[in-house]
């Protein structure tokens, strides 16, 4: 693992554990996290993730196994994962929106041996328990304090574990092509790579008040999370979006940096507290996952009074591997066109566009499609190289799966997407997992799911079914609502169709493969591009 004394000032590897260690040393009494009225400082959380760490030990779990989290943005998940990582294991962080069994299958496929549930969850666990067969311990959040601390003596030891840079160090969860979950394994080098940079990427300091407002299970929650504890600062987690509470947090505790989504931006901007709230705090607000209009863009600028930053990334790649600096963000000047740009990349990252078919490298204004080389590239999908080798080749480029163009002075331009995935306020959803849910309903013969334009949320999930033979077509707004009341059943909610359309047979081509591009391209007539 490299060291880069020069971007640090501290001499020390950027490793999360390395991190933890070094501030819980230097500035053992500085507020670290805090989550409502409890404040955690760095040398009482470093002992905690120790006591995590040989909790974890204690129940048999050694290095390179799983420990699942399940439960919303709280400081248990961060001695979870610290825990995890001072003793080598590797963190699993569920996504608390899914329904039970979509959560069984990221347990089950992750092999987690102990998975740690907060109190809104005891009954998705106690329904995905005859599901999951590798779980040897269940440790709800309630218990949490004493199975950390049970039978521990002072002092606290540290098991020494330091990752190497193709360790494992947390495992990411993305929705597959097939509908099946895919772990991400985000490794020693993804980690070193994004706390290094955080200095030039996210403008990172000691002086640092993050506020941590994405789900920690998305990398932009936990990735964001830990650039913002890179230099030693106070990082504030909001266990729910609550505009207000947003607003108020962000007077209380003097906020200068955050990640949100543009739905975000939407919610605050609507709420009437925004004008009595103190925000000269605020240095960046970085935005991502999802389209912004120029319209909440520039009224977000206007109100909160700092400067905006756009991101761009993916969990393969450990979050933000571009971004549209503050400096590009002057809706009334010359280069007003850069609002629809992802920005330019990172100096540690690497981007070119290929011809998706050939593999062809392509030159500036063509559309094709963006590969990225960096330290930030995942090391693959867990227990599936076959899903691996086609998204990294072997000298390390990844296939991000969305069409676009680079300017000649280097701004990347998203223009389409060449996976079927649709992105709906910041979750990746596949229509297959959504199609498989539909065409389990008796009255379907045949669906086919796309993404359409939704002003809030950037897309939004259509479906487009076939009426199996015998169903009345007089009657859809009752067979519409029994669809979607049968589909939310067996899927999250936000992956379920907002709205369906029927026809009489869906468009194919000779190999019977459905043709997208042809049932979207009416819902984004008149769009300069044909993703949200």
């Amino acid at each position: 693992m490299t060291t880069n004394t020069a971007a640090t000032g501290t001499g020390f590897t950027y490793s999360a554990t390395s991190m933890l260690r070094h501030w819980a040393a230097v500035q053992p009494d500085s507020p670290m996290l805090t989550l409502g009225s409890d404040t955690v400082t760095w040398g009482e959380f470093y002992e905690r993730a120790k006591r995590v760490a040989h909790a974890l030990s204690a129940e048999g779990v050694v290095a390179g196994e799983r420990v699942a989290f399940l439960d919303r943005n709280c400081i248990e998940y961060f001695e979870t994962f610290f825990g995890c990582a001072l003793l080598g294991a590797v963190s699993v962080a569920v996504n608390w929106r899914l329904a039970p069994m979509e959560m069984a299958a990221i347990v089950e496929d992750a092999g987690a041996t102990v998975l740690i549930y907060g109190t809104d969850y005891e009954e998705a666990v106690a329904d995905l328990t005859d599901h999951v067969t590798t779980v040897r311990r269940f440790v709800p959040l309630t218990g949490f304090a004493e199975w950390r601390d049970s039978g521990q003596s002072e002092p606290i030891s540290d098991p020494g574990f330091e990752p190497g840079p193709d360790d494992v160090v947390t495992q990411l969860y993305t929705s597959g092509t097939t509908g099946l979950p895919k772990g991400a394994m985000i490794s020693g080098r993804n980690i070193e790579t994004i706390l290094t940079g955080a200095v030039e990427v996210f403008r990172i300091g000691s002086d640092t008040v993050s506020m941590v407002a994405m789900p920690l299970f998305h990398i932009g929650g936990t990735g964001w999370a830990l650039s913002g504890m890179s230099r030693g600062g106070h990082s504030i987690i909001i266990r729910d979006v609550d505009p207000v509470e947003i607003l108020r947090i962000i007077e209380a505790h003097r906020i200068t940096d955050s990640f949100v989504v543009p739905a975000v931006l939407m919610f605050v901007l609507a709420t009437p507290q925004l004008a009595d709230t103190d925000m000269s705090s605020l240095r960046t607000i970085y935005y991502g996952a999802s389209p912004i209009s120029e319209d909440v863009l520039v009224k977000s600028m206007q109100a909160f009074g700092c400067d905006f930053a756009q991101v761009y990334g993916l969990t393969e790649t450990t979050g933000a591997i571009t971004s549209l600096m503050p400096e590009d963000h002057d809706p009334d000047g010359p280069r007003a066109n850069l609002l629809r740009s992802a920005g330019r990349p990172f100096s540690h990252v690497e981007l070119r566009i290929e011809d998706a078919a050939t593999g062809a490298i392509l030159p500036a204004g063509s559309v094709g499609e963006v590969m990225t080389r960096s330290g930030q590239n995942m090391l693959g999908y867990w227990n599936n190289p076959e899903a691996t080798a086609a998204v990294i080749s072997e000298d390390g480029w990844f296939r991000t799966g969305d069409a676009g163009w680079l300017s000649e002075d280097g701004y990347l331009f998203l223009h389409d997407r060449i996976k079927d995935m649709i992105v709906s306020g910041g979750e990746n959803i596949y229509p297959a997992e959504v199609e498989n849910a539909l065409l389990s309903h008796p009255a379907v013969a045949d669906a086919a799911v796309i993404g359409v334009p939704d002003d809030k949320w950037g897309e939004t999930v259509k479906a487009i079914v076939v009426r199996a033979p015998g169903i009345d077509p007089g009657d859809d707004e009752a067979l519409i609502a029994d669809i979607m009341s049968a589909t939310r059943e067996r899927l999250a909610r936000y992956k379920c169709p907002t709205s369906i359309d029927f026809m009489d047979v869906l468009p194919r081509n000779p190999s019977g493969k459905v043709l997208k591009r042809e049932l979207r391209a009416p819902y984004w007539e008149g769009r300069e591009r044909n993703i949200g």
